[in-house]
């Protein structure tokens, strides 16, 4: 049982560590888009028959949106 209110206590905690402004939510979503976008358009070139550019595509919109949420993390951290 001390276990379980342990782990439980534990998650509470990590929940409210991992708070988020409303900006830095919203930054974060719009780097979800960029993403996503960008996923969507290497599938296609994928499907196309164009892997070396479908991949090159996903790895650029990766390091787009991994930057955004960096950015995100550092205005909250302001």
């Amino acid at each position: 049982m001390k276990k379980v209110l342990f782990l439980a206590l534990a998650a509470v905690s990590f929940s409210f560590a991992s708070c988020d402004s409303k900006t830095e939510n919203a930054q974060e979503a719009q780097a979800e888009q960029v993403e996503d976008a960008g996923e969507a358009k290497a599938d296609a070139m994928e499907d196309a028959g164009n892997e070396a550019g479908a991949d090159s595509v996903e790895n650029a919109t990766e390091a787009k949106a991994d930057a955004m949420e960096n950015s995100a993390d550092a205005q909250d951290a302001k």
